[in-house]
């Protein structure tokens, strides 16, 4: 769906911070619940994915730490720190504005 990933593209940021608002999580687990919510319309390349978690991290958004799994491969799980709840409102409300204002250009 090349039009909703263009479109879509530029708010990874806010996609990943509000899916751990609900909860500390993991790449494969976060990548998940978008595609659940989005009905499968919708998943972000692993690239993408882990590229924005190193660019939250660097930003102090986000903190990681190693999950502590008996069975299986180690997960490394992100949570959102309280810079990352306000990049999230802030990145939020401009979407909000976006949209208000293509509406309104896009309305004949």
């Amino acid at each position: 769906m090349s039009i909703a990933s263009d479109m879509i593209r530029g708010h990874t940021d806010t996609i990943i911070l509000a899916q751990l608002l609900r909860g500390d999580s993991y790449g494969y687990q976060i990548n998940r619940a978008i595609q659940e919510k989005t009905g499968g319309q919708f998943e972000l390349k692993e690239a993408t994915l882990y590229t924005a978690f190193r660019r939250l991290e660097q930003l102090g958004c986000i903190t990681s730490y190693w999950g502590d799994e008996t069975t299986g491969a180690r997960r490394r799980y992100y949570s959102v720190t309280p810079a990352g709840v306000e990049l999230y409102h802030r990145m939020a409300e401009e979407w909000e504005q976006a949209k208000a204002l293509i509406q309104t250009l896009i309305t004949p």
